[in-house]
């Protein structure tokens, strides 16, 4: 003969299946449903795009303040254009000028040394251009002589198109004091 079960095993079992079921609810009532959803979002998003248009519109083709202890104003799109082509219509245009091409600088000796854009072959040197340190076109501002016109780098130690690679002796590792210590 079979026992029966107890009433508190049946309980457990129909207590686990409820609670369960609150569960599944939990989660599932929030979901939208159909396709009520999606339409109510579109609707949304379409009075919003409307708003949005019709407040750029109306910042575009009215008057108001901007700031009215300044007296700044907001002018209609299509007023502020006239205004701006009847300002201009009173200006006389400006004469273009020629590029005007570098010429050639006096070189330390005394000979002039062509200037970069007639010899293509010549290469900046990396050096800062010189400037006065004293007098009315002086760009020192207060500071030492050599802050502002720095001596020139020495020849092969600036990167560009005429540096060449270094040699096997300075790729090799230096030896430094910490270089000999062990952990």
């Amino acid at each position: 003969m079979q026992s029966r079960a107890p009433f508190s095993s049946w309980l457990g079992i129909v207590l686990l299946f409820v609670l369960f079921g609150a569960i599944v609810l939990a989660l599932i009532g929030p979901m939208p449903r159909g396709d009520d959803y999606e339409q109510t979002r579109a609707k949304k998003r379409m009075e919003g795009l409307q708003k949005l248009r019709k407040d750029d519109d109306e910042a575009l083709n009215t008057y108001s303040w901007v700031d009215k202890n300044k007296g700044v104003v907001r002018v209609p799109i299509s007023r502020a254009m006239e205004l701006t082509v009847a300002e201009l219509a009173k200006k006389k245009p400006a004469p273009a000028y020629p590029i005007a091409t570098p010429e050639a600088q006096a070189a330390p000796g005394g000979k002039a040394v062509p200037s970069p854009a007639s010899s293509p072959a010549s290469v900046p040197s990396g050096t800062p251009k010189p400037t006065s340190v004293s007098g009315p076109n002086s760009e020192a501002r207060g500071q030492p002589a050599a802050a502002v016109n720095p001596p020139p780098a020495p020849p092969g130690t600036q990167p560009g198109a005429s540096a060449a690679p270094a040699s096997k002796q300075s790729a090799a590792p230096s030896a430094s004091p910490a270089a000999g210590k062990t952990p």
